[in-house]
């Protein structure tokens, strides 16, 4: 009986709660880290606040006590240090299971629009516009993300992005989306993450003018290096914004 219950104390520690992984992310959540990954991470802990662009539209953002993942897809590593994910839609590039499971620590908690938490195995918390949810020091609100005008992403879905404020910062990660009346109505930002890629999201100039409702202290793009926008695009909305702009390389941090 006592070796029945470890056994099953230790596939209960082995599930995790973010989402269906296959069984290659799972192993690789036993693998230790690389010991350029762990330099990497010690570098972000030690800065305090930090934040990373891991590519299109996914990110890392760390302080001394939560790693909070944003979007996961495509990561070529297996870091299962996340505390918190969270995910602002369902599509592929944007939920990705397996990107989630490698993320993940034991007892991550995924926040994300209903869509996503009915196929995550694991559920987790659903968020929708104007919803607030707390997880320890973080506190995380859903703001509509849509596109008014072209069918991608409809208002009825409920999508989100997200208002995120940590370590006394307030970020805001906008998600795939148009600049919207709910977006207007987003003030008092230290970092606004926005995309630039057009034709799915707001383009560069669009994420420019957006800058000018939300006056944040510092803007990112995002969404632009995979399936649509460029360089090109992140640099002319650099040259365009109204505030200071910092364009992240795929693996590049900055301190917040």
């Amino acid at each position: 009986m006592r070796s029945l219950r470890l056994l099953l104390l230790s596939v209960f520690m082995g599930v995790v709660v973010c989402g269906c992984g296959n069984g290659g992310a799972e192993d690789g959540r036993t693998e230790k880290k690389s010991g350029e990954q762990k330099a990497e991470n010690g570098k972000e802990s030690a800065m305090g606040l930090s934040l990373k662009w891991l590519g299109h539209a996914s990110f890392r953002i760390t302080d001394e006590n939560t790693v909070i993942y944003i979007d996961p897809w495509k990561l070529k590593d297996q870091p299962g240090d996340g505390n918190l994910v969270l995910v602002s839609h369902s599509h592929a590039d944007h939920y990705s299971p397996e990107d989630v499971n490698k993320v993940s620590a034991p007892g991550a908690v995924l926040i994300a629009p209903n869509d996503v938490i009915g196929k995550a195995c694991g559920g987790g918390q659903a968020i929708m516009p104007g919803l607030t949810v707390e997880f320890g020091g973080v506190v995380v609100k859903g703001v509509a993300a849509y596109n008014p005008n072209k069918q991608f992403h409809p208002k009825a879905n409920q999508w989100v992005g997200f208002i995120i404020e940590i370590g006394g910062k307030r970020i805001y990660y906008a998600g795939d989306t148009d600049i919207t009346d709910e977006m207007k109505a987003v003030h008092n930002i230290d970092v606004a993450l926005l995309p630039v890629g057009g034709k799915y999201t707001m383009n560069a100039e669009e994420a420019a003018e957006a800058v000018g409702y939300i006056e944040p202290k510092l803007a990112v793009p995002y969404h632009w290096g995979d399936i649509i926008g460029s360089e090109a695009d992140a640099e002319s909305f650099a040259d365009k914004a109204g505030c200071e702009v910092k364009v992240l390389k795929p693996g590049e941090f900055i301190s917040l």
